[in-house]
This record gives structure tokens, sequence and C-alpha cells, in this order.
């Protein structure tokens, strides 16, 4: 049994299947992956892909089993990887993070051109998907950290690290009716065709949760998962838009207006989750605590000591979350 074979086989599985996508993702040819792959089968006296004729249809229940003790291997050899690089080069590496368009567009960027500028010589790589994604790409080690307000807590492997709270704002244009208004209450919001997050996106558990507590049922007649697309289309007149306070451009949205609704939902709160065990380079560190300046060094430290999220909640609950 060979470590590449390990990750040919962990790569063809994360490119669904395809051998040809993977052979070129990693620079070699495709022959080279199938024979190694049928080696290691052999080898192992099992079959890890079901296949018609030639093609790779589906994993089988060993392969399951082998595909997940080789992730953890090649998990341990990035680790002694990275901790060789610390004490050889501490400067220079690869930083990978999976995160929401919210949070790309409107929270990292100042993190962002720092940590570039600080770090030249280590390469950052963002992926962007839904919140379930960027938590099993962080569970399963192929990004670092994962940057979301929803679906880290799904996953006991990931050390989920508070950043900030923040709420909604209702965006509407401004000629609005609801603009006339002194305050808004969720009666007011109710009454109007609504445009929001997809459901799983950027809090918005907490919007329904509000409605469903007050026993309305909101008209949601559009979503979408970028803040952007939802401005759009409340400028196209399709309803009322609820995001993230933090997309609210006084800019480039002067065309709406956005009405406060702190006292409609609950808070939410953004955290960073890190896969258990991850050896954390000097720069990783930095690279937390410029995004949340109370997540310091001996901070995450202590929080990778904890054994429970029960444990993870006290250690945090003493710590007053800055508002976004």
């Amino acid at each position: 049994m060979k470590l590449q074979q390990l990750r040919y086989i962990w790569e063809v599985a994360h490119h669904e299947l395809n051998v040809s996508a993977t052979a070129q993702s990693l620079f070699t040819s495709q022959p080279g992956i199938s024979k190694q792959i049928r080696l290691l089968e052999d080898e192992l006296g099992v079959e890890i892909f079901a296949r018609s004729g030639k093609h790779l249809t589906h994993v089988t229940p060993a392969g399951e089993a082998i595909l997940e003790a080789a992730g953890e291997v090649l998990r341990k050899v990035e680790g002694i990887k990275q901790v060789a690089q610390e004490f050889s080069n501490e400067k220079k590496g690869s930083l990978s993070i999976a995160t929401t368009h919210t949070q790309a567009r409107y929270a990292l960027p100042e993190t962002i051109r720092a940590f570039i500028k600080r770090y030249p010589d280590v390469s950052l790589h963002m992926h962007q998907g839904t919140p379930m994604q960027i938590s099993e790409m962080a569970a399963d080690g192929t990004v670092d950290f994962a940057i979301a307000t929803e679906a880290l807590e799904l996953f006991s492997d990931l050390i989920m690290l508070p950043c900030y709270r923040w709420n909604r704002c209702v965006l509407v244009p401004r000629d609005h009716p609801l603009t006339q208004l002194s305050q808004l209450t969720l009666e007011d919001v109710a009454a109007h065709p609504i445009v929001t997050y997809v459901f799983g996106f950027t809090g918005r558990s907490k919007l329904d949760e509000a409605f469903v507590a007050r026993g309305l049922t909101p008209k949601v007649v559009f979503t979408a998962a970028d803040a952007d697309v939802i401005k759009t289309y409340v400028r196209l007149g399709l309803g009322i838009g609820i995001v993230a306070g933090m997309a609210y451009d006084p800019k480039a949205d002067s065309d709406l207006v956005p009405l406060d609704a702190d006292h409609l939902f609950a808070s939410s709160i953004t955290k960073i989750g890190c896969r258990r065990g991850t050896f954390l380079r000097g720069y990783m560190y930095d690279f937390i605590t410029d995004f949340a300046p109370h997540l310091t060094r001996d901070v995450v430290e202590e929080a990778f000591r904890q054994h429970s999220k029960t444990e993870l909640d006290e250690l945090f609950s003493h710590i007053e979350l800055p508002v976004y």
C-alpha cells in the first residue's frame, strides 16, 4: 500500500468518481490513476469503487470505510508537513478557507487584505458554498477553516469559535410605505412579499423562528444565497428584502432604505470552524485573531483542549462578542 494510492482514491471520490478530472487536477495520467487503484484493490482484496464497464459508478460499503481511514492518514501526513514547514519557514505555506458569499463579500475583505500584506508568501485560497458544503469541507480536511453562521454545529469533529454577532435589516425602495413607520412590527413585514436568503443560509433559521413564534406565515416569494442578488430583486419590485445588516452598503445601495430589524429577530453568531486535531501554524492563529480579536492564540489553544460542545460553550460564555 502506497501513500500515492490513498491520495488517488481520496481525490477520485472527491471528483465525483471522474478519473479524468482527477488526473487533470493532479497533473498525472488517467491510466496511471486507474492502474494504482486496481493495484490497491487487489492488495486489499475488496473493491473500493463499483464499476460499469470502464466507468466508476459508486463507492462500495468497504470503500466508504477505506476512504474514511485514507482521509485520516492523508490529514496526518499533511499535519507532519505543516509541522516541518512551521519550523523551516514560518511565513511560507498555504491557507484555505470555505465561506458564504455574505462573509466573503462583506466581512472578510479587510482581514484578507491585511493577511496578504503581512504574509505575502502564504497562498490564500477561498471556497464558497452553502453552510453545509462549507462545514463538510472543513470536517473532511479539504479546507483549513470554515466561516459560517449555520450548519457548523452539525459536525462533531469541528471546533467552533464564535467570532461576532449580527442581525438583519429590511431593505425597501425609498418610496416604499414601510419607510413611513416609526418602528416595524413582524406583522408589517409579513404583510408584504419577502425576498431573502435560501433556507440554511446566513441565519435564515432565526428569521423563520421569529415568524413561527408569532403565528405568522411570511410570504417568501424569492430566495437566493447572495445578498447582492436579493437586492437586485428588491429593486425590481419583487418584494421587500431581508438581509444581513452588514450587506447594506450606503454608497452602492443609496437607492434602498435599510429599516432596523434588531427588535424583530434574534441575533445570529458567525463562527470559524476548524477540524479537531488540526495543527495550526503561526499565520493561521494570526488570521483568526485578525478576523476576531478576542480569539487570541491562548484562547484558541484553550478551545482545542476542550472535549465537548458544553465545555466550549462554557469557555466562551464569559466573552462578550463584538456586534457587526
